[in-house]
Order: C-alpha cells, then structure tokens, then sequence
C-alpha cells in the first residue's frame, strides 16, 4: 500500500477520534474551583490556633491612604512606597541597613469612628517573611486593633492572624452596638503596600486623620517591636495610648545608633518629646563619641523640645554572664557622663531613664535574654511613663 493511500485512509480515522473526544469532553461537568487548604496542626483540632476568618461578602472598603495614618511623617515629601516611614530622599543620607529597615511600617497606626457590627480588613504585605524564630506571625505582620470604651480608655479588640501576604479578613464581629472610635496598628517588622478596613454596608464610618505633635522614638530593634505578640504591645505604642497622644517609632533593628542622617529627619518633626533609645546597639565608645552631637544637633533646631536619654536595658541573664553585666555597667556610664556634660553645657530640658529596671528583677521580661516579651514591654513603659509625663508637662 502507498503512503498516499495510508493517508486517505487515516484522515477520516483522525476526524472520527476527534469528534468522539470534544463529545466526550463535552458530557463533562465543570471542573469546581480548587478549595481551600484545609487545616493543618493543631488548627484542624482547634480552629482558633489557626489562620484569621476571610473577610464577609456585601462590606464597604475605606482605602486608609485617603485620610492618613499616624507614625507616618513628612507626609508632603515623595515616598518610594505610600507606607515607608522615611520618604524617598533618606535612601540618599542613611545607611541602606536602616532605609531597609525604614520600609517596615512599624508604629503607624490608622484612627477611625464606626458603629459596624464587624471590622475587616485588607492588606497586602511587602516580605513574603510572616513570622521570626522568636516573633509570631501576629507581631511581624498582623494587624491590631484597639477601641474606646464608654470612659473613652482605650482597650483591645482583635488581632489578625496573617498566613499569606495579602490578607483580607474578618477582625472582630458581634461587636456591642454604638458608634466608637478605633486604632488599628500596622504589622511590625513587616512592610505595607495598601490597606483598607471593610464594614458591612450602611454601617456609618468617618477616616480620622493623623494627630500633631507626636512622641518620637528613635531607637533599636527592641523600639522596632522585637518580640512583641502583636503590633499594640510595643512600649511606644503603649505609651501612646496612656497619654492619648500619636506617636513616631523610628526604631531601626540592629542599627539605631545615633546617626547623624538619623537626626537630619529628626530635627524636622514638631515632636511633643524626642525619646533617644540607642543603647543596645552602641557600645560605650560610641555612646561616648555621638551622644551630644545628636543632643546638639536636635536642640539647634528645636531649642525647647524636651529630649530623654535612655540607658540600654540589661540582658535578663547577665546575672549569670558577666561580660555582659560589664558591658551594660561601662554603656550606663558613658551615657551617664554624656548626660553630665550636656547640663554643664548648659543644655536645658534633658531627661534620663536608667536602664537597670527596664525589664524589672526578676529575669523573665525578654524572649531571648535581649529582646522585650509582652511583659518586658509592659514593663518598660511602666518605667518610662513618669520621666515621659515630666517632660510633656514641661514642653506644655
């Protein structure tokens, strides 16, 4: 037989075969869309250990960029993204470490009024990175929400539980009825790319645009939130609650260490009071060499700003290392003679918190002998609040 007779002969068969394929593809029903994971761990025994609720259908989304954040200075300079801390410019000045470190969005915080039954919200993360070895997923890159109650203190409400980089889901539902105002915090040690908070249609809802003249923190990765449960517990924000004022975190982990570049952008916030935490990154020579260079530099252009000195706090086990013990013992020192030498100087409203309680007594307020828990955070601003409270009272 020829080829062209086994192609005459094979033609139709290949038409035959098709057709009978499409038809029985066509008798197919639709394949279902994939469902989700199902638990896994202890989340298929426990559903609260595991992932934040999806957000409800039928809500109404409020972009929060439209009304403004707090935390978030210089809000009229261009920014690389909407929620760095610092605007684009710093890349130029700071180290790339703390520009790095600067896109974490750490201490902002987004003020709303709502009577909504139910709160959502919708985020989408920078760092694929959800949690730390030492730090959860809730700290890192939740969401944390905060309400007033009927004698106007503020009280927690909910956190998300985040388990993929864009997370929209269900904070909190069956709220009490009423109209109340919010504060959400932003994740910690993660950045934001957009965020808006959903309520159920026909809810009322007001945007509560930022604050003036915040507390400013400029510090280390124990000011950035390492290793707080969740955005809420970090001492600045604690003590932004406590004296119901906004506040700027500008902690840079591994790398608050009074630079210069740093203060540059300082000097141009009109701060309530600038709290200068750098210790733990700084030995004493350094402490020695930048600390009043930075003091004079943010009193040049803010001469009655009150500026507070805070000594590093100890490693909960130093009682049982005594290199670190010395360590900490030759830093308090440094800065308490730079401390000195600036009222010599002459320099007025200066404050001083020493560090050797900062975490209390008792050895178990850190996660890691360095980093705060929630109880060495609590803790910490137990200290910090009545030194704080002097200056504000001052500076009024």
């Amino acid at each position: 037989m020829t080829s062209l007779s086994l192609r005459r002969i094979a033609a139709p068969v290949l038409s035959l075969m098709a057709l009978a394929l499409a038809g029985s593809l066509a008798a197919q029903p639709a394949t279902a869309p994939a469902a989700a994971p199902a638990p896994s761990g202890v989340a298929r025994l426990d559903p609260t250990m595991g992932a934040s609720q999806g957000a409800a259908a039928a809500l109404t989304w409020h972009d929060v960029t439209t009304w403004g954040v707090e935390g978030r200075e210089w809000t009229e300079r261009p920014r690389a993204r909407w929620f760095d801390r610092f605007p684009a410019e710093a890349q130029k000045t700071v180290t790339d470490k703390v520009w790095n470190l600067s896109r974490d969005s750490t201490g902002m915080v987004v003020r709303f009024r709502t009577d909504a039954s139910s709160i959502h919200v919708h985020y989408k993360l920078m760092k694929a990175q959800l949690g730390m070895p030492h730090m959860p997923a809730t700290g890192v890159s939740g969401v944390d929400l905060y309400a007033r109650n009927t004698k106007g203190e503020w009280r927690w409400v909910g956190v998300t539980r985040p388990d993929a980089q864009e997370v929209k889901v269900e904070i909190i539902k069956d709220l009490a009825p009423g109209l109340r105002e919010y504060a959400a915090y932003l994740p910690l040690y993660n950045g934001v790319e957009s965020m808006s908070i959903g309520v159920p249609a026909g809810a009322a809802f007001e945007g509560l645009a930022p604050r003036p003249r915040p507390i400013v923190f400029y510090g280390t990765s124990i000011t950035h939130g390492a290793c707080a449960s969740r955005p809420g517990m970090v001492h600045p924000a604690i003590l932004g609650r406590r004296f119901d004022l906004p506040v700027v975190n500008l902690g840079f982990s591994g790398n608050g260490r009074m630079d210069a570049a740093v203060g540059a952008f300082l000097v141009d916030i009109d701060a309530a009071v600038y709290v200068i935490d750098c210790l733990p990154n700084m030995g004493p020579g350094g402490v020695t060499e930048r600390t009043a260079p930075l003091v004079r530099q943010i009193r040049k252009s803010r001469p009655h700003t009150p500026i507070v000195l805070v000594e590093d706090r100890r490693y909960t086990n130093d009682w049982i290392t005594p290199g670190k013990a010395k360590f900490h013992d030759e830093n308090h020192a440094a800065l308490r003679a730079a401390y000195e030498g600036l009222l010599q100087e002459g320099v007025k409203g200066l404050y001083y918190i020493e560090g050797d309680h900062l975490y209390g007594d008792d050895t178990e307020g850190a996660t890691d002998a360095s980093h705060a828990n929630d109880l060495g955070f609590m803790r910490q601003a137990a200290v910090m609040e009545p030194v704080l409270r002097a200056a504000l009272a001052a500076s009024r």
